[in-house]
C-alpha cells in the first residue's frame, strides 16, 4: 500500500476524528469536496487498522515537522527543503504533496494543537516504538535541516519525545546517531567547515552505531543487529506503515550497515598490521 491510490481513498474518504482528523481535513479543504463524488465504491467501508495507521502517521509527520521548523520563530528555505525531500523520498506528488504541504503550513499556526495530536498518533500507532523512533528521527532531522539547533527546538523535541514516551537516553542516543549520520553520508555539505573539532569518517561510523571507538567487536556487531533489527523495513511495513515509507527505512538501514562496513575494515586493516 503506497500513499497514492487507495490510501487516497482511505485517508480523505474516512478522517480519523479528534484532532488529527481535523487537522487533516482542513488540509485537504476543497480538494476534499471536489473529490468525494469520485470515490470509487471500494472505499465506502471504514479503514481498517492499517489504514488508520498510515493516516495518522502521514498527518502527524507533516503538521509536526511544520511545527518543529517555526520553534525559532521562522522557517528556513533549508527547513522547507528538507520537507520536500522527505515529499521525494516517499514519491509523494499531486494532490497528496498539496496536502503534505497544507499539514506543514498547519503546524506552524500558533494554534497548532501539538499536544492532541501527539496523543491521537500516540494511540492509533497501538504504542509501537519503532513507530514512533521513526516518526521521531524524521522529526529531528527536521530540527537539524538548517544547522541551527536553538533551545527552542531542543526544548520542543524533548517535549514531542515525552509525549511518545522517549526517554531522554533514547532521545540523547537518537540525537548523536543523527548527527553521525550526517556527516558519515555527506548531509548539510555547507556545515562541514563550520568551527570546532573534526571527526574522522571512522569515528562517525562509530557515532552512526551509538558508539565510540574505543568500543569492542562484540559490542560493535551488538549495536549493528540492534539498530537493523529496530529499522528492518519488514517489521516496519508489519506494523502498518505504507511501501512508500519503506524507502526511508532501507536508506536508513544502508547507512547503519555502511558505517559497520567501515568499521570492521578498519578492524580487519589493523589485525592485518598486527599479523
Amino acid at each position: 500500500m503506497s500513499w497514492t491510490g487507495k490510501f487516497i481513498g482511505g485517508a480523505f474518504g474516512f478522517l480519523l476524528g479528534g484532532p488529527l482528523g481535523a487537522v487533516l481535513g482542513a488540509s485537504v479543504g476543497h480538494q476534499f469536496d471536489l473529490g468525494l463524488n469520485g470515490i470509487d465504491e471500494e472505499f465506502t467501508f471504514p479503514p481498517d487498522d492499517r489504514h488508520r495507521v498510515q493516516t495518522a502517521f502521514f498527518t502527524a509527520t507533516f503538521s509536526v515537522m511544520g511545527h518543529i521548523a517555526k520553534a525559532d520563530g521562522r522557517v528556513s528555505p533549508e527547513e522547507i527543503a528538507q520537507a520536500n525531500r522527505i515529499m521525494e523520498q516517499l514519491s509523494i506528488s499531486g494532490d497528496m504533496r498539496k496536502t503534505a504541504i497544507h499539514l506543514f503550513r498547519q503546524g506552524k499556526n500558533p494554534g497548532f494543537p501539538l499536544d492532541e495530536v501527539l496523543a491521537q498518533f500516540y494511540r492509533e500507532c497501538h504504542q509501537r516504538a519503532d513507530l514512533m523512533r521513526l516518526f521521531f528521527e524524521i522529526q529531528m532531522q527536521e530540527a537539524f535541516a538548517d544547522g541551527v539547533f536553538d533551545h527552542n527546538k531542543e526544548r520542543l523535541l524533548l517535549h514531542i519525545g515525552r509525549n511518545l514516551r522517549i526517554s531522554r537516553f533514547e532521545y540523547e542516543r537518537i540525537k548523536i546517531q543523527l548527527q553521525a549520520q550526517q556527516r558519515f553520508q555527506g548531509w548539510g555539505q555547507k556545515h562541514r567547515h563550520r568551527p570546532g573539532p573534526k571527526r574522522s569518517s571512522l569515528e562517525e561510523a562509530y557515532g552512526v552505531l551509538g558508539l565510540t571507538p574505543s568500543a569492542s567487536e562484540a559490542e560493535i556487531k551488538k549495536a549493528y543487529r540492534r539498530l537493523m533489527s529496530k529499522h528492518h523495513p519488514d517489521k516496519l511495513a508489519a506494523r502498518g506503515l505504507p511501501e512508500d515509507m519503506m524507502k526511508l527505512a532501507k536508506e536508513k538501514t544502508q547507512k547503519i550497515s555502511k558505517a559497520y562496513e567501515t568499521i570492521m575494515k578498519s578492524i580487519s586493516r589493523q589485525e592485518e598490521k598486527q599479523s
